[in-house]
């Protein structure tokens, strides 16, 4: 079934924004190599292992951003995850995952990720995070909120 056919019925399944597909647009990039196991009956990688590359690559973008939120008594807890599969991905090639922030609010983030096989993008992610404390939310400290911004979308890319 094709992208336009399946968003016909739903109109909630909006293709991303054309700069998302752009590899330039995005502040950080990491390699993440793809598994025999990830593949599904189709032989395409699945989308539980598109999800864990996602994962992967947040991970590696939140130590590109410094210090970890342990060192100071936060953490860092993942709100949403919006994912949206583009194209097929296959196995034995990489996903480079590039990384940006997409959104600094007050207590929380967004970081927008695209996936990209053979320089195609096959997948889009947006993770919204958010700061917490013993106290409850905590409010983004300002060498993280100016290491966020240093690394913020490029969304005219």
């Amino acid at each position: 079934m094709e992208w336009a056919d399946i968003s016909k019925g739903n109109q909630d399944m909006a293709k991303p924004e054309s700069w998302r597909f752009s590899p330039d647009a995005y502040r950080f990039i990491t390699s993440i190599d793809t598994r025999f196991q990830d593949l599904d009956t189709m032989g395409h990688i699945n989308n539980v292992a598109i999800s864990g590359i996602f994962e992967t690559a947040r991970i590696r973008f939140h130590h590109h951003l410094g210090r970890h939120p342990q060192e100071q008594g936060v953490r860092w807890l993942v709100a949403n995850v919006n994912l949206n599969f583009i194209e097929e991905s296959h196995f034995p090639y990489p996903f480079e995952v590039h990384c940006a922030i997409g959104h600094i609010g007050r207590t929380s983030w967004t970081i927008s990720s695209a996936g990209f096989q053979k320089g195609v993008c096959v997948a889009t992610c947006d993770t919204t995070v958010v700061t917490h404390g013993a106290e409850g939310r905590r409010i983004i400290d300002d060498t993280l909120r100016e290491a966020m911004e240093r690394n913020f979308l490029r969304t005219s890319a």
